[in-house]
């Protein structure tokens, strides 16, 4: 069997993930997962995704191809947990017992010899690890991917003033930790996030890979372009020269739209529409301050959106703002700088990877309302460095965010791996 570049060929490669697009939510994991899957196909990988029981069942005729199995686990919430995989207590709960599962289900397939090598995203892949971490030598190698490291309260281990928060999850923390230390290989989707994998979860550094987290140009393109931008504006009622400020997340805390609606306070005198796509609980907190600060009606909180819409969104926006408390890889704003938008986001998590100060937009302290305010009348000043700014962007995503890029990079730490125990 043919295979592309580094690659050895017919490569049976089992991916772990709680969440994956479009068979349950359209989150950053959940978009990374589905496309990791795709991509890995494309590249003649045969992958067997073990995931939980789909939300949306004409998701599983949409991820499905030739070289995609896909094997459902149960994941059961337990009373009082709250919404599925949303909150603290079902993430240290839930999760952690569909990852022994899922990763059960993965080990029971190596011992079978129908795979060669697992990767584990999250906890997902605590069962895997624990059958890993027995006979390292007997089965097949385990590459993790912590992502964000949200349960340790990010890349700096801050929870935003919430001490419950860090109590609640312990146990998450404790079996992403095994899954690390289990694992052959640990990823890095970001620089910064390097050393806070070493320092969170106790691995070697030699033990560490760098494959950045990536969008597919190529789809974000077919979505939207400048006339379904246009098209967006026009529904709902924002003139063609008007600035429209976007942000795209769960409106949740971390997310700080609290802080963005704190900082657009202080720049009422500066004509601009905030558009807010998304949901979450923090949802009324942040009309109230809206509302008390009487910009209520220059905020359009449109919801969730589906792909084509929200990429109509970025096209429409003048620039992205992501005001977040803490982060991981943040794909909501690759994705705005793949339609070659300027950025004002939180220096946090891996967002100064991407958002490169006074280059690809600009950075400011996260939870700081009046710097954040001074950045966007900043921007809003210097509308000329805009598109400078979004082509830049564009560029960087081309060179180090793509799905080519990353894919270049996985490849590279399987066959790495696969070299070591089937030696040529």
């Amino acid at each position: 069997m043919p295979s592309r570049g580094p690659f050895p060929a017919g490569l049976r490669l089992a991916i772990v993930a709680r969440s994956v697009s479009p068979l349950h939510g359209a989150g950053g994991l959940e978009r990374h997962v589905g496309d990791l899957v795709r991509h890995l196909a494309d590249r003649d990988v045969d992958v067997t995704l073990i995931t939980r029981g789909a939300d949306h069942p004409g998701g599983l005729a949409a991820l499905s191809g030739p070289r995609i199995t896909i094997c459902q686990v149960p994941y059961v919430s337990f009373p009082l947990a709250g919404r599925r995989g949303t909150t603290v207590l079902d993430r240290s709960t839930a999760y952690p017992l569909f990852g022994y599962r899922a990763g059960r289900l993965a080990a029971r397939l190596a011992d079978e010899g129908r795979i060669d090598l697992v990767y584990g995203h999250g906890a997902s892949a605590l069962g895997y690890a624990m059958a890993h971490n027995r006979g390292p030598q007997t089965t097949p190698p385990l590459v993790f991917n912590p992502h964000g490291l949200e349960e340790f309260g990010g890349i700096d281990g801050a929870y935003g003033g919430r001490t419950a928060k860090r109590i609640g999850y312990a146990p998450l923390r404790s079996a992403v930790r095994y899954c690390a230390r289990s694992a052959d290989r640990v990823i890095a989707t970001d620089r910064v996030l390097w050393p806070a994998i070493g320092a969170h979860l106790g691995v070697a550094d030699e033990v560490i890979r760098l494959v950045p987290n990536a969008v597919d140009l190529r789809r974000a393109d077919g979505l939207a372009g400048p006339r379904d931008g246009s098209q967006m504006r026009d529904r709902h009622g924002i003139g063609r020269d008007d600035v429209v400020l976007l942000s795209v997340g769960r409106l949740e805390h971390n997310k700080g739209f609290h802080v963005m609606a704190d900082a657009l306070a202080s720049i009422a005198d500066v004509p601009w529409r905030w558009v807010l796509v998304g949901e979450g609980s923090s949802r009324p907190v942040i009309e109230r301050r809206l509302r008390r600060a009487g910009l209520l009606d220059r905020t359009t909180l449109v919801g969730t959106q589906d792909d084509a819409a929200l990429h109509a969104w970025y096209e429409a926006a003048t620039l992205f703002v992501h005001p977040t408390l803490y982060e991981g890889s943040s794909i909501v704003t690759l994705e705005a700088m793949a339609h070659r938008r300027a950025v004002v986001a939180s220096l946090a998590g891996g967002l100064p990877d991407k958002v490169r100060d006074g280059q690809t937009g600009w950075l400011v302290a996260p939870g700081d309302a009046g710097a954040l305010a001074l950045a966007l009348r900043r921007a809003l000043t210097e509308r000329i460095r805009l598109r400078e700014m979004g082509l830049a962007g564009r560029a960087l995503v081309e060179a180090e965010f793509s799905w080519t890029a990353a894919t270049q990079s996985l490849v590279a730490v399987f066959a790495e791996l696969l070299s070591e125990v089937r030696p040529s």
